[in-house]
């Protein structure tokens, strides 16, 4: 009889243990949550719907720097998807803009992704001290990289997103070995260096040109324009196949700032 009490013991015991292991949920099984951070971020996967709104961008290059915590307040109350950030080293472009302190703390000051946009040479000196100071996205001009390839490798291991930027005179088709290493594309449409420069009309055939490129591929890469964005030419902007519109002075010296962002977040 002891025998037999056990045998049943042991049996029901085996059954308790079998049923909690067929019932054990697998870190694969549990869905990853979803980032606050808006439409990109590190951990997001890219998916390009052009029945989405653009994603809007403003860069705080127009932004006022003795109000910036003020604009950044703005920005977080408005409907801004990115932050975007231009580095400026006074070598590869005529002007010196911010670094990283004034970045980090930026980044500290919203939710939002941070689109960092280097404008210097030797990116790769940077690029872990822009990811410690919370850069989302970081986007290096294949001009200023004579080993581009080794630079997204490096910005990628970080764990930011990799995008690449074009100065006006230089070709989309350079990036055609490129392409499916990269996040993001960054025309600009001004010559890079100062803010308030009126579009250069030919962006718009090299935005074609390399939203067939991307499709021709099978891609999914964002296709970012920098430089005189207004209200009026954003339309023909998208129309082009970019995603995001970066807006500096379009945006900060707009009587209503947010209304402007709204505008343009409005169209298609």
């Amino acid at each position: 009889m002891f025998c037999y009490l056990i045998y049943n013991f042991r049996l029901l015991i085996f059954k308790q243990i079998t049923k909690s292991q067929n019932h054990k949920i697998t870190k694969s099984q549990i869905p990853k949550s979803q980032n606050h951070k808006s439409q990109i971020s590190k951990s997001t996967n890219l998916k390009i719907n052009k029945s989405l709104m653009p994603i809007i961008a403003p860069s705080l290059l127009a932004a006022n720097f003795l109000k910036l915590q003020e604009d950044c307040n703005m920005l977080n109350e408005s409907e801004a998807d990115w932050f975007h950030l231009d580095v400026m080293d006074g070598r590869f472009v005529p002007n010196i803009s911010f670094g990283l302190p004034v970045i980090e703390q930026v980044c500290k000051a919203t939710d939002k992704t941070c689109d960092v946009h280097l404008m210097i040479v030797e990116p790769e000196k940077y690029a872990g001290a822009f990811k410690n100071a919370g850069a989302d996205i970081l986007t290096v001009h294949i001009e200023a990289c004579t080993h581009l390839h080794r630079n997204i490798e490096q910005i990628k291991s970080l764990g930011m997103k990799a995008g690449v930027a074009l100065n006006p005179h230089t070709p989309v088709n350079l990036l055609s070995e490129i392409l499916h290493d990269i996040d993001l594309v960054l025309i600009m449409s001004v010559n890079p260096g100062f803010g308030g420069q009126k579009f250069i009309p030919n962006t718009l055939n090299k935005i074609r040109t390399l939203r067939k490129m991307i499709n021709d591929k099978g891609l999914q890469v964002h296709i970012e324009i920098d430089g005189g964005v207004t209200i009026d030419n954003a339309p023909s902007i998208i129309r082009a196949g970019a995603d995001v519109l970066v807006a500096g002075n379009t945006v900060f010296k707009s009587p209503d700032p947010k209304a402007t962002i709204a505008q343009l977040k409005a169209l298609h």
